[in-house]
């Protein structure tokens, strides 16, 4: 074992305590060892020269808090008080994790062409999965958080969708329970959908607590041959520290449609990485984000073409209020071989306040011929051509600025499919920027 830096002795002590307390096999004991050494050999990305992914955010507030502890004991929540905070339908099926453990009385399954397992479950129903898959996307030898969520996650989901061309919506909830000291907190999901498959998944996030905590969360998503999903990230932990890494790994002929919601955090981050690594594979990536007071938010997103005749979309929108920050960066990468690739990626940003402050950096890395590619990114604050428009028609100021606002967010909500969802997602749009919320 490493030795730990002072800095991080408590996250080691953590990891002891739950090596001494978790039943695993072998192999996943040896991944959560290295993983640990890894984390203590890399430290939190802090330094500001020479680490490009990091460039515009400062980790040295979250560094500098040890999130060490666990979450605290599982507080009396009530499905029907989860309903008022989180997106909910009667049709959908629903699994609820609280502090990192699972909570059977706020879940219910009941379609029959999904099997959702906890780590536990997994590891008897379907050991040789479960090590074919986990950590395979989220490569932990490089990656702080990676490393530091592979090594502390003290349970997990494993979900996988069967063939059947029935898709029915699965909502997975992580809520972070409220706490008066600075805990960790590390969601872990494994997803896989079979050979032809077709699924819905809505996974959220929601802290209960005033904070500070860390959320350090860890997805990974297998698509085989044909498979199709419906993705659906809701990050909405204003006090937290969030670092979400989002992995999916594509076959032939796949389909990934997704929409990320940020809500904004006190440093939050978005880091999605997509290999279309078969042939005809499809991905389309759509983002809103929503950032207040001094919330900081950083989108990276990576898509990677490996195989030929590949098409990939991404489309961000953020809506900006206060002195917020936010990010998009990222790189849209073209393979050798990958002829025939079809790919656009484009950030916008509306400012709602002169403190609020975008930077974005979309690039392209080519490395085939044959290849149809674009980009960009533009911000700025609401036209005044289009309000002296609207207000023309006899509109006031904050109306006319709350219709162009909702036809600005309307890009990215029009591609959820669930109406309940996407009215929920309406609604806490205008909810979280002051200077619009009273118009509601």
């Amino acid at each position: 074992m490493v030795q730990a830096p002072p800095v991080y002795d408590a996250y080691l002590q953590r990891f002891q305590e739950l090596a001494k307390t978790l039943p695993l096999p072998l192999w996943l004991q040896e991944m959560r060892e290295e993983a640990i050494g890894r984390f203590l050999d890399l430290g939190f990305p802090v330094a500001r020269r020479g680490n490009e992914p990091w460039k515009y955010t400062d980790l040295r507030p979250l560094a500098a808090i040890p999130f060490c502890q666990p979450p605290p004991p599982y507080p009396k929540i009530q499905a029907k008080g989860l309903r008022q905070i989180l997106p909910w339908s009667p049709r959908w099926d629903v699994v609820t994790m609280v502090g990192g453990e699972y909570k059977a009385s706020l879940s219910h399954i009941r379609g029959a062409q999904a099997q959702v397992w906890t780590l536990t479950q997994s590891l008897q129903e379907a050991p040789s999965l479960v090590e074919e898959h986990l950590a395979r996307l989220a490569i932990y030898h490089n990656d702080a958080f990676a490393a530091l969520n592979t090594a502390l996650f003290q349970d997990a989901l494993v979900v996988v969708f069967q063939g059947s061309r029935e898709a029915r919506e699965l909502h997975v909830a992580f809520i972070s329970p409220p706490g008066e000291g600075p805990y960790g907190h590390y969601p872990r999901l494994l997803v896989v959908v079979e050979k032809g498959a077709r699924a819905s998944l809505i996974e959220s996030y929601v802290g209960l607590g005033s904070g500070p905590y860390l959320t350090a969360a860890v997805t990974e998503v297998f698509l085989e041959e044909g498979a199709s999903l419906e993705h659906y990230r809701l990050v909405m932990e204003p006090e937290a520290y969030h670092i979400g890494q989002l992995r999916v790994w594509q076959d032939q002929g796949s389909s990934f449609h997704s929409v990320y919601f940020g809500r904004g955090s006190r440093i939050g981050r978005n880091d999605v990485r997509v290999e279309l690594d078969g042939p005809k594979a499809e991905a389309y990536l759509y983002g809103l984000y929503v950032t207040q007071g001094q919330e900081h938010l950083d989108n990276y997103i990576n898509i990677d073409h490996i195989k030929p005749h590949g098409t990939s979309r991404l489309l961000y929108r953020g809506i900006l209020d206060g002195a917020s920050h936010a990010i998009f960066g990222g790189t849209v990468y073209v393979q050798p071989g990958a002829i025939k690739t079809d790919a656009e990626q484009e950030d916008k940003n509306l400012l709602l306040s002169r403190e609020a402050e975008v930077d974005s950096k979309p690039a392209l890395e080519i490395y085939a011929d044959d290849v149809r590619c674009g980009h960009g990114a533009a911000a700025g604050a609401v036209a005044d051509e289009a309000l002296f428009y609207l207000r023309s028609r006899g509109l006031n100021r904050e109306l006319a600025t709350r219709l162009l606002v909702k036809g600005f967010a309307t890009t990215v909500l029009d591609q959820i499919g669930p109406a309940r969802l996407r009215s929920f997602l309406e609604m806490v749009t205008f909810a979280s920027l002051p200077s619009l919320r009273s118009l509601g």
